[in-house]
Order: C-alpha cells, then structure tokens, then sequence
C-alpha cells in the first residue's frame, strides 16, 4: 500500500498546487493590471494637459471652462490623490512633425538625464502605450504638429505589487510543504485501515493457497497411480486437464499483487525471445483448437523489468487469445516512438467497442470457450502499471485488439 498511499499524496499536492497557483495568479495578475491601469491615468491626465501638469494650453475647439484639476481632483489614494502630482516623476519629449530638433516639455525625474530621455523617447516614438524597462509606463499621443512620448516611474508604486508576487510565490511553497507533512499524517490515518484489509486478504490467499496445494497433490497422485495400475483413459486425461487448470488458478492467486512488492529485481531482457519461445511452446494447443497464429516479432526488442513477471504476463497474453480466438490469432511486438509496443489480435463475437472491462479481476467474458478465474488480464494491466506503461483492449469489425505499450 505504500505505493498507493505515495499517489494519493502527490495526487493531493497536485491539487493543491493546481488551486493555489490559479488563485494566486489571478490576484498578482488583477493587481499588476490595476498598477498599469492607474499608470494609464496619470500618462492620460499628462497628455490633457500637453505633456505637463504645469501647462493647460487647451486647443481652441475644448472647453476652456473646465477646471484644470478635475480628473485627478476625486480621492485621496490613487491616480486622483491631490498629492500625484508633487509625487510622480515623469518627463515628456516633443517630437515636431517638421523634423526640427526634439523639445523637452517636462522633465520631473532623477533617474536619467535629459540626453537620455530624448534618446529614450525617440526609442518609444512609434509606439503607443505599454511598459518599458519593465518599471516605467510610457504614453506616445499627437497635438497639434508634434508627436508627444510622457514616461512615467512606477517603481515605487509597483513595489508592492512585486512585494506580493514574492510573498505569493514563498507562501505557496509553505504551503505545499506543510501540506506534504498533514497529508503524510492524513494518508496513514486513511490508509490504515486499508493496509489492514489487505493484509488480511492476503492471509486468506495464502490460506487458500496451502489448503488447495495438499488435496490437488493428493488427487494427482492418485491419478498418476490409476494409470500406473490401469492404463490412461479419457477419465483420468479429463482429471489431469482439470487439476491442471486448478493448479494454473492457485498459481494465479498466489501472485495477485506481485509487482506491488519492494522485491523486484529488474534488469535487461529479450522480449522478442521470450515471445517467440512462449509462441513455440503453445503452437500444439493453437494448431489443437484449429486456430490460426501469425506473428510479426521485429528482434532485439528489449526491456528494463522483472524477467519473471515479463514472462507471465506473455503467457497470460498468449492464453487470452487461445481461451478467446474464433478462428485467428495475431501478434506484432517492435519498438514504436521510443516505446516496446505489444499488440495482440484475435476475431470475436463481442460487440464493437472499447473492451477495458477484460483488465478487472475476476472478469470472465461471455464468450470465453471454457470459463476462467478472470484474473489473466488484470495481471497483465497491473504489470504495466507498474511499469509506467499503457494498456487498453477493443473491439472494432469483429476483431479483439489488446494494444500495450511500455
């Protein structure tokens, strides 16, 4: 169960992750909005008044009645604050459209020198409106026969702004961390009681198990005895294909769950060889059952996993298609996009659609020939879990396609 439990951990901090990071970057991203907003109402106020909170020269056709402190006049905080404009460090360069030399109409500002706000605002004059040097708001207008470029300082006012990005982006990684050890003390809580089921689950397994073992050597024994004595019949090859199929089952059940185990010793292996040689091995049971087998096995196809547990999962895969195929099997194993990829396919009576209800345990499909214990494929797809791999099974024109991919 540690395993499960590691999931349900990073799956939890995923969550949590996923949630804070969307809160979090709609309330830096409302707030730097809000900054440029209000740097867009300082830079428009400037522009009103010709690139100076100094000048009000209105042209002939505006309202010369209209108070000259109306739009910033609304509110002590903020672009309206009485004191923005003792406080805001801006300069305005004029640009006249007859290409006479650049005129400097305001200049309120220590960070650079005037040279560099003519040079600067030449940089700015074919735009319009946007940030620049990443602190400072800039504002490109026409009046008259000239082109006016304003650049306004907002690192004081930003710094809050980035103040918070900061606090948001250490108070998420607190949170994950604090979150990480409640969730460590949650998931034992939680899975307590699970690992306990399963601990006794696996008991009755085992228990079954042992108890199966005895009576079914017992009876081969016996078996073996009769046909020493009496010679085989029909009686005694039905008994040995059941005790057979008995002892495949208690096999079964003696492995469910072998990849969760801390003991899997993986290394390279020859999957293309042992394909073929389990493909060898049951060609007398396919050729028996009238069936059809082809094989598209590239060689040198190899895999990082546990010998045994690969070599199960091949036989289970090849006993689904013995149990199941009408008349054909097929198998193709190569290398595709980096990946081992395994498919198996097989005509069917099943209805088109997907098939992945083959990889639940204990599923035995209508249409199986002899019935089964449904524990084939479920081992097959737990294997590939495992193995951070993919498995899935349909059906499409009356043929059965189980596709892996590791």
């Amino acid at each position: 169960m540690n395993k499960a439990e590691k999931k349900f951990r990073l799956y939890a901090l995923l969550v949590i992750f996923v949630l804070l990071t969307v809160l979090l970057s709609v309330i830096n991203g409302v707030n730097f909005t809000m900054a440029a907003g209000d740097a867009d109402q300082i830079t428009q106020m400037i522009a009103d008044r010709r690139g100076s909170f100094e000048r009000n020269e209105k042209a002939p056709d505006e309202d010369q009645s209209q108070p000259e402190d109306k739009d910033f006049r609304i509110g002590p905080m903020g672009p309206g604050s009485p004191e923005m404009i003792a406080s805001v460090r801006y300069f305005t360069v004029a640009f006249p459209e007859n290409g006479e030399n650049a005129d400097i109409v305001a200049f309120h500002i220590s960070a650079v020198t005037e040279s560099e706000a003519v040079e600067w605002a030449s940089g700015l004059a074919e735009q319009k409106t946007g940030w620049t040097r990443g602190t400072y708001r800039y504002r490109v207008y026409k009046a008259k026969d000239a082109t006016y470029v304003t650049v306004i300082d907002q690192g004081r006012e930003l710094l809050p702004s980035f103040r918070i990005l900061i606090i948001s982006a250490v108070g998420e990684a607190l949170c994950l961390l604090i979150g990480w050890f409640v969730l460590r003390f949650i998931g034992r809580k939680i899975y307590a009681p699970i690992e306990e089921t399963d601990r006794k689950q696996r008991n009755f397994i085992k228990s079954v198990n042992r108890e199966f073992r005895l009576p079914l050597t017992i009876i081969g024994g016996n078996t073996e005895l009769s046909e020493r004595r009496y010679g085989p019949d029909d009686q005694t090859r039905s008994t040995r294909r059941q005790l057979g199929k008995l002892n495949d089952l208690v096999d079964k059940l003696g492995t469910v769950g072998i990849f969760d185990g801390e003991d899997m010793k993986p290394e390279e292996i020859p999957v293309s060889e042992f394909l073929c040689a389990a493909l060898d091995r049951k060609a007398d049971e396919f050729a028996s059952l009238g069936l059809t087998v082809t094989a598209d096995v590239a060689p040198g196809v190899t895999l990082s996993a546990d010998p045994e547990g690969i070599k199960r999962m091949i036989d289970e895969i090849i006993d689904n298609a013995l149990e199941y195929s009408l008349t054909r099997a097929s198998f193709r194993l190569n290398n595709e996009n980096g990946a081992v990829l395994l498919e198996t396919q097989n005509d069917t009576s099943l209805p088109d659609g997907p098939a992945d209800q083959v990889f639940d345990h204990f599923t035995v499909l209508e249409n199986a020939k002899e019935g089964g214990a449904g524990l084939g494929l479920s081992y097959v797809k737990e294997t590939v879990k495992a193995l951070n791999g993919r498995a899935s099974a349909r059906v499409a024109d009356g043929v059965f396609t189980l596709r892996i991919t590791i």
